[in-house]
């Protein structure tokens, strides 16, 4: 029998355990949903607020700061040492990103922090040919954090940063103490903190974000009711798992007949591409449990909940198996089966929060989060 056969019948177990629950599911005459509690959802926001939003951007704020601490040991005493402490401290950020990312809303969209972070998807490859123009002039402008702040944002996040440690040329970095390549990640790195620190001060200030965010009201500039907050809350869990699909995966394969160019994937010269997709989907269940958002569902369609959790952790699971090299992973039968596990769920993942969740707690299928219609 061939791999991609064996793996096929092996996920078939999977696959027919959630689509038994789908049948389940519409055998059984479920309740309307109720009239949103507006303590409920109160208590919902504040604990997304307190458990996972600030709590992200705080250890997104300290892993940063590592990181720049690192690059700049590495600049001054070049070795495969302070190397290695570099690239860990990077796979640290990622990771930290790679959790509090699925928020893209509020004070993260505003002055372009987001993309000064991470600007992906790169179609037009912008970023790389910036970062190649500056490595290539030595444009000193690039090797402090605030000058570099005017630059470019496709040049100054965590993509820009990856190719300065593992692109082409970067084994100049061992090579020369305080070199220009060096002190441009170094300042990549500071520019990546500075933003880290400014968004967890946005969310710490009293009367700021986080205030907006759990007390919904007619005064309130972001959300006049429960409902306009609930939505905003259960969409950020929608376009997390869409952007899992979207633009995590389908960026460079959409399956067997369809691979893409896979140098195209997210932190593929790291070999992190894997693990920051796992890690997004499980920052989409972890903020959903982290707030409570199963209390809103019926008592009859608590399992919609459960599913979501396991889901998630199958994708988790099989996520962490695939070859971090994507060109490796997608040439090979066993490999690819895996990533075709995770593009099917990732669609089911989404279906599962939008129509099933949305709709036990009130929201029509099909409602539109980014608008609010």
């Amino acid at each position: 029998m061939r791999p991609v056969m064996r793996k096929t019948l092996c996920l078939l177990p999977i696959m027919l355990v959630l689509t038994t629950f789908n049948a389940k599911a519409q055998d059984v005459e479920l309740s309307p949903p109720p009239p949103l509690d507006p303590a409920k959802v109160r208590v919902i926001m504040k604990k997304a607020v307190d458990g996972f939003i600030k709590p992200g951007y705080a250890a997104l704020a300290v892993s940063a700061t590592s990181l720049e601490s690192n690059m700049k040991a590495l600049c001054a005493a070049p070795s495969q040492e302070t190397l290695d402490a570099a690239t860990a401290a990077f796979a640290d950020t990622v990771k930290k990103w790679s959790t509090i990312e699925i928020v893209r809303v509020g004070p993260v969209i505003e002055q372009n922090r987001f993309e000064r972070i991470l600007y992906y998807p790169d179609r037009k490859g912008l970023g790389l040919k910036q970062v190649q123009r500056y490595l290539t002039e030595k444009d000193e402008t690039v090797t402090n954090a605030e000058s570099l702040k005017g630059k470019s944002v496709a040049a100054q996040g965590l993509g820009a940063l990856e190719f300065v440690l593992y692109g082409t040329g970067s084994e100049a970095l061992q090579q020369e103490k305080d070199g220009f390549r060096c002190r441009y990640g170094a300042a990549v790195a500071g520019n990546i903190a500075n933003v880290a620190k400014d968004l967890k001060a946005v969310w710490d200030e009293p009367d700021g974000a986080a205030k907006s965010w759990t007390e919904p009201g007619q005064d309130n500039p972001v959300f006049r009711d429960e409902r306009e907050a609930i939505v905003a809350l259960l969409g950020i869990l929608v376009h997390g798992s869409e952007t899992i699909r979207d633009q995590r995966i389908e960026t460079f394969y959409k399956g067997p007949e369809k691979v893409k160019f896979p140098r195209t994937a997210i932190y593929w010269r790291s070999g992190q591409t894997w693990k920051s997709i796992a890690d997004n989907v499980t920052a989409v269940q972890s903020l959903m449990k982290t707030a409570g958002m199963a209390d809103l569902l019926p008592s009859d369609q608590r399992s919609i909940s459960g599913s979501i959790d396991f889901l998630a952790k199958s994708m988790v699971r099989v996520a962490g198996t695939i070859d971090p090299d994507v060109e490796k992973a997608l040439a090979n039968d066993e490999q690819r089966a895996k990533v075709d596990y995770l593009l099917l769920n990732g669609r089911d993942f989404i279906y599962r929060l939008n129509d099933q969740y949305g709709g036990a707690i009130g929201l029509s299928s099909g409602f539109s989060f980014s608008d609010g219609d």
